[in-house]
């Protein structure tokens, strides 16, 4: 069977025009006089090169990638929004395409009018549109804005209308961009639930998202863009756990490499000096990315001038806007130092680590057992990532870690008989 979307050795560039002038008087005396220096250079940048693959009829098929991987300009090319500069894109049916907010509307026009609008552009008649008309106000739940011009529509609004009119195209193909992020959560469930009804029937649908439950729950294929290339290309999970893998050794690297604290980050007599902090994972291997539910191990090793007597070595998390979560230290724990000194290691387990995803700070600190001295302090210097992992909680900044039960009440006996 001949595939729906083909495309051979594809790429498609963009021409980026940079002025070098840096004031509207080097721009205008530059344009006027033609002075070398301050005319605009025109660079290239190919947003795909030679991309390759078939996409067969009924197939859903996620582009995932980081941003300006070329996922959008994939799509843009399938609903022949853009032409390629090299290869050949074979598309085999009418498309329906959720790309960019309102593409084809025009702002001064209502929606009622940009919905025939859109409904021509589409190939349409106006008698089929007509047809369509009270369903696609309906899903978008504009009844009462449907007569007003749209560009006094919010981003929302229009998310809802061009997928409303989107779905009703009884499209072949329907392209779905990044653009579902800005509906409210009763209007996201309600096109994936009408994307799963075009799934099931037979609807060829190509989806750009960065959500990786939609691709886990939405799609039995991944296809990886980066930079303008194919990655990988395959069975959904494994494509997808190729790229986060890649996406999170990235991240990871560069939280690491920040793991050192500014120098308006760090105070304190340095009578006892922090010389070096460690976040690691259950196998003792060096990371800045945890799992909710698994272990974190915080390493501190410290330097001592002369003898200093009970000395409390504390850490604290913080939430990236600054909330303050916990603070344990060791006086709290009852591990005491009579007399500290030399150099050794402070070590913090936290064996089944309870925040939910996000990006957190860790702060350390060694001060005297009354605090009223500060040996050394280091002011949210140390930042870690948390993924979901196995735990499935989304809502909040933590997990508490409860068991759900449930008990039927039994029926009365005298109800039953009556029943």
């Amino acid at each position: 069977m001949a595939p729906i979307i083909r495309f051979h050795q594809v790429s498609r560039s963009y021409n980026l025009h940079r002025d070098r002038s840096r004031s509207f008087r080097e721009i205008f005396v530059g344009r006027r006089s033609n002075q070398p220096g301050t005319a605009r250079k025109n660079e290239v940048f190919w947003a795909l090169r030679d991309v390759s693959f078939a996409i067969q009829g009924g197939e859903t098929v996620a582009f995932i990638g980081p941003n300006g991987a070329g996922k959008s300009t994939v799509l843009k090319l399938i609903g022949r929004v853009l032409p390629p500069v090299a290869g050949t894109v074979e598309v085999n049916g009418r498309v329906g395409a959720l790309l960019e907010l309102g593409t084809g509307f025009h702002p001064d026009l209502t929606g009622r009018q940009n919905v025939f609008l859109s409904g021509a552009l589409a190939g349409m008649s106006r008698a089929e549109t007509r047809l369509k008309f009270d369903s696609i106000v309906a899903f978008s739940e504009l009844e009462e804005f449907i007569d007003v011009p749209v560009k006094h529509y919010s981003s929302g609004m229009f998310a809802r209308l061009a997928f409303a009119v989107s779905i009703h195209l009884d499209p072949e193909v329907l392209l779905v961009d990044e653009v579902l992020a800005v509906g409210d959560q009763s209007f996201q469930t309600r096109c994936l639930d009408r994307i799963s009804a075009l799934q099931r029937e037979g609807v060829t649908i190509c989806l750009v998202t960065h959500s990786p439950d939609i691709v886990r729950s939405m799609c039995a294929r991944a296809i990886w863009l980066d930079h303008g290339h194919v990655m990988a290309d395959g069975a959904a999970e494994a494509v997808l756990r190729r790229y986060l893998d890649r996406a999170q050794s990235a991240e990871a690297g560069r939280l690491a490499h920040a793991l050192a604290p500014g120098s308006n980050q760090r105070w304190g007599s340095r009578k006892i000096e922090i010389v070096r902090v460690r976040l690691a994972d259950a196998l003792g291997m060096e990371t800045a990315i945890f799992e909710t539910g698994r272990p974190l191990v915080l390493e501190m090793d410290y330097r001592v001038q002369g003898q200093i007597p009970s000395p409390v070595f504390g850490m604290a998390i913080h939430r990236q806007d600054g909330l303050h979560i916990c603070g344990p230290n060791t006086a709290f724990a009852g591990l005491e130092f009579p007399v500290l000194q030399g150099q050794g290691t402070i070590t913090f387990c936290i064996p089944h680590l309870p925040l939910l995803e996000g990006l957190y700070e860790i702060s350390v600190t060694v001060v005297n057992r009354s605090d009223t001295e500060v040996f050394d302090y280091h002011d949210r210097a140390y930042r870690f990532r948390v993924l979901i992992g196995a735990v499935k909680e989304r809502y909040g900044i933590l997990t508490v870690g409860g068991k759900w039960s449930h008990q039927p009440a039994v029926p009365d006996p005298a109800l039953r008989s009556i029943a």
